[in-house]
């Protein structure tokens, strides 16, 4: 399975561009399956305090359009998350599941964790979802989603390995400075899962628009990192074994008792 992640500029000017360029790099690899980064196609909304409705509005309806267009990437499935709102009208951070074979896009996870400080006032523009933290299915494959700071709450990578996940995704929208530090730990949850730990983020030049700062990956169960973005590479695809992510749930520490 070709499995592919990748680093986004979101802002409106620099969006298509780094779209056009991933179609080009899913055909010139054989991408099977695609990673978007955390509500990836506007804005990044969180970066302002003071949150507007109407932004909101214009965010689902580009997430609504460019999921429409998942066609033409040419890959069977993809995984990201966009802007919602609820019939109580609530706003949400949506985990969703995209399978070439329906053209359908299905949301199964809500983000539960929110942080709300300078860059990231997620907790002031959206409701937190309920807990759960369900799998979904594609090409064959078991999925399970921690957006963003929910990688920090490893019980859920070990859920999600009772679960017998294939690939644990985690969606971000994270500062350069801390890049280091959350491909740590995508690689402890990687160990912690038993799964491939699969992460695409958002990206700015440094000083230029919001703080968000790439480094994607690509990391097998046992937390060796097989490929990573840059601001010059801003794609990267690996080919993964399912079967590795399969036997991993047999070996330490997965097999140890809660």
């Amino acid at each position: 399975m070709k499995v592919t992640v990748c680093q986004i500029d979101p802002r409106a000017s620099k969006l298509e561009a780094f779209l056009s360029g991933l179609k080009e790099h899913i055909k010139a690899n054989g991408t099977e399956f695609l990673l978007l980064p955390e509500m990836g196609f506007s804005d990044w909304l969180a970066a302002d305090e003071t949150p507007d409705a109407n932004r909101w509005d214009q965010a689902v309806a580009a997430h609504d359009h460019h999921i429409s267009q998942l066609s033409s990437y040419g890959v069977g499935g993809v995984l990201g998350t966009r802007p919602a709102v609820n019939a109580a009208g609530s706003r949400r951070n949506q985990a969703y599941v995209w399978a070439s074979e329906t053209d359908i896009a299905t949301s199964f996870h809500e983000k539960y964790y929110l942080p709300d400080e300078p860059g990231y006032y997620e907790h002031t523009w959206y409701d937190r979802g309920d807990g759960r933290f369900d799998t979904a299915r594609v090409l064959g494959m078991r999925l399970g989603v921690q957006i963003c700071t929910e990688m920090w709450f490893f019980e859920w990578a070990r859920h999600y390995a009772a679960a017998r996940v294939d690939l644990l995704c985690v969606p971000r929208a994270t500062p350069h400075g801390s890049v280091d530090k959350w491909l740590a730990g995508g690689r402890a949850a990687a160990v912690c899962s038993g799964a491939y730990c699969l992460s695409s983020n958002l990206w700015a030049p440094k000083g230029d628009g919001p703080d968000l700062g790439g480094l994607s990956w690509i990391i097998d169960p046992e937390g060796n990192v097989l490929a990573t973005t840059d601001a010059d590479n801003p794609y990267a695809t690996a080919e993964i074994d399912l079967g590795f992510a399969k036997f991993s749930k047999k070996t330490y520490p997965r097999y140890v008792p809660e």
